[in-house]
């Protein structure tokens, strides 16, 4: 894989900020970029959700039959 020189340099400099190898900085970025794509893909369903009346509320339904799950198997405080 090429990168362009003021990505290198910028990897670098993280690289020594941090006192980690530049392939763990350069995995740590790609992991949190995965991350931000699954969360904007899931907000974009969820938007999409909300338009449609129907939809969004077995969503909302579905969220209360799983909201009485929350603490099974847990004795009470």
């Amino acid at each position: 894989m090429r990168i362009t020189e003021r990505s290198h340099e910028t990897l670098r400099r993280l690289s020594a900020e941090a006192k980690l190898s530049m392939q763990e900085i350069a995995d740590r970025a790609i992991e949190e970029y995965r991350r931000r794509q699954i969360l904007e893909q899931t907000n974009a369903a969820y938007a999409g959700m909300r338009l449609d009346p129907e939809s969004w509320q077995q969503e909302l339904e579905e969220r209360d039959d799983w909201e009485v799950t929350l603490a099974d198997g847990l004795e009470e405080a």
